[in-house]
């Protein structure tokens, strides 16, 4: 990494209320999204809590896996135990962070974020954990793919990219 700091993009999936999961799990399966995840964070560092990296049980190939845990004892295969963002920041190999989660991670990096890549699942599921709201008066939309479901895509999506407004 350069001297200065990377570039940090937030990458999750919600419902129409902005549900990300339900005990510790993504509530639905997307083959599209998964697609899309995966351009978007492969060759790339990725910061996850200790809670996402368990439910997708292992480190991504083709990325640098950093895990944000407090606990000094805990192990990730093939990732990187980080106590802090601004230690996840500091040991992250390329000029673009992508945050994957869940709740507390994204609540923590999102008033450093430069960019979000939101997929809106067309549904309403029973969610216990949430992706921090998007204000307009900080966010500025400024592309959006729709998807219709389909056999393998259970719901409608929306793959939306949101750029931080910057002053002039």
């Amino acid at each position: 990494m350069t001297g200065r700091r990377p570039r940090i993009c937030l990458v999750a999936a919600c419902d129409r209320a902005g549900g990300i999961g339900r005990d510790n799990q993504l509530p639905w399966h997307l083959p599209a999204d998964l697609a899309h995840f995966k351009a978007l964070t492969l060759g790339h560092p990725i910061v996850m809590g200790a809670k996402t990296y368990a439910a997708i049980g292992r480190a991504l190939p083709g990325r640098q896996n950093l895990v944000l845990s407090r606990d000094p004892v805990k192990q990730f295969a093939g990732a990187t135990r980080v106590e802090s963002v601004t230690a996840a920041l500091a040991v992250a190999d390329g000029d673009v962070v992508m945050v994957i989660g869940g709740g507390q991670v994204y609540a923590a990096f999102l008033p450093l974020a430069d960019e979000v890549f939101l997929t809106r699942v067309d549904t309403e599921v029973s969610a216990d954990t949430f992706f921090p709201p998007l204000t307009p008066i900080d966010w500025i939309l400024v592309s959006e793919s729709a998807y219709a479901a389909d056999a393998k895509n259970p719901h409608a999506m929306a793959f939306q990219h949101w750029q931080r407004r910057v002053d002039d």
